[in-house]
């Protein structure tokens, strides 16, 4: 590679190091549809962050936005501090900075894995763009199906090769729309795993769109989730999970068991005992949601607990699922309990079950 190359390649890994993306109160209609509304975030540089949501909540839409793909209608966007759309204003994609790899890849047909990332080296000089083409492809393993056509290739392959085009260029913002969502799971788990740390290693601030909550989790140093066009919660895996806002939230990444009740003194009475209402005013209904791995097992002869009866259980790999009934107010109510390790009890069985705190949020009963 040419002295001009390596230091076209240093001076993109530097921008990609120092750049980060800011998105400042975006509003978005298709028509009578609003698709975004207020919703702002940033993405620091060199991270990667996750837009999280359901289908329709506007988090490709965002994507869209920022490369630059849809016109923007309301709100600033900046690139490494620099505005690239903002009202009256509009950068162009290809002069964003930006590498984008799409659902579908969109690899050409007609090209050669080579010739589809030497495609997107235009700006290099030709002597370059080659040497580049395959450094790129040797860091993604793919040096060796250089010759090969996107056909010849697996899901997970094709996935490769348009993560080296879209990185080729040294983009300081790299742009994942669904990235895996075409992988059938078992791949899908090994492809994410191989490009989280490709990722980690070329240092490139990367916005990544997914609707899948553990893919999220998985992969991003901050997420975004949305709902209906807006920013319900954003941070740190650990804090949405471990701290959700509201039901949809604690919802999004897990199934939940949900009890109503009034908050009395500070509390709400629930079939476990009483759970703090969390600053919540006495006398509001209150809605207190379980995750199923918050529901414990006590040892036999350990003491304490409440009783719970075995409606039926399943055995999922590493976990199993048990579904319980549990006596209170002169009835049942039914809960779900996930259980580390092979425990299938029959229908019948009667166990001592506990929460854990960490576990148990209550929220008002309007979420």
């Amino acid at each position: 590679m040419s002295a001009q190359a390596a230091d076209g390649g240093s001076r993109a890994r530097a921008g990609a190091a120092a750049s980060a993306l800011d998105v400042m109160s975006l509003a978005h209609r298709f028509g009578p549809v609003t698709a975004l509304s207020d919703v702002s975030f940033r993405a620091e540089a060199g991270r990667i962050t996750c837009l999280l949501g359901p289908s329709g909540c506007g988090k490709t839409t965002a994507l869209r936005l920022v490369a630059g793909l849809e016109r923007l209608q309301h709100g600033r966007i900046c690139i490494a501090g620099q505005p690239v759309a903002e009202p009256e204003r509009e950068v162009p994609p290809e002069h964003r900075g930006v590498g984008l790899v799409f659902q579908d890849y969109a690899l050409f047909p007609h090209l050669s894995v080579l010739g589809n990332v030497v495609f997107g080296l235009k700006r290099w000089s030709r002597s370059d763009r080659q040497a580049r083409a395959m450094q790129t492809l040797e860091r993604v393993r793919m040096q060796r199906y250089a010759k090969s056509f996107p056909h010849m290739l697996s899901g997970g392959e094709q996935q490769r090769v348009a993560l080296a085009r879209a990185l080729a260029p040294g983009p300081g913002l790299l742009l994942l729309d669904e990235p895996f969502s075409s992988l059938d799971s078992r791949l899908r788990a090994q492809i994410r795993d191989e490009i989280l740390h490709l990722l980690k290693e070329s240092g490139c601030t990367t916005v990544m769109v997914t609707h899948d909550s553990e893919e999220a989790m998985f992969m991003a140093d901050h997420i975004v989730l949305m709902q209906s066009g807006t920013v319900v919660q954003s941070g740190t895996p650990h804090q949405l999970y471990c701290a959700p806002a509201g039901q949809f939230v604690a919802h999004f990444f897990s199934e939940i068991n949900q009890l109503d009740g009034i908050v009395a003194s500070g509390a709400v009475d629930t079939a476990f005992g009483p759970v703090s209402a969390g600053g919540l005013a006495d006398g509001g209904a209150a809605r207190v949601v379980i995750r199923p791995e918050g529901v414990s097992l006590v040892p036999d002869g350990s003491g304490g607990g409440t009783r719970a009866e075995v409606l039926e259980s399943r055995l999922l790999g590493r976990s199993s699922l048990l579904h319980l009934s549990c006596p209170w107010e002169g009835g049942q109510v039914h809960v779900h309990a996930r259980v580390p390790g092979v425990v299938i009890p029959g229908p019948g069985t009667v166990l001592s079950v506990k929460l854990d705190p960490a576990q148990v949020f209550v929220f008002s009963h309007d979420g």
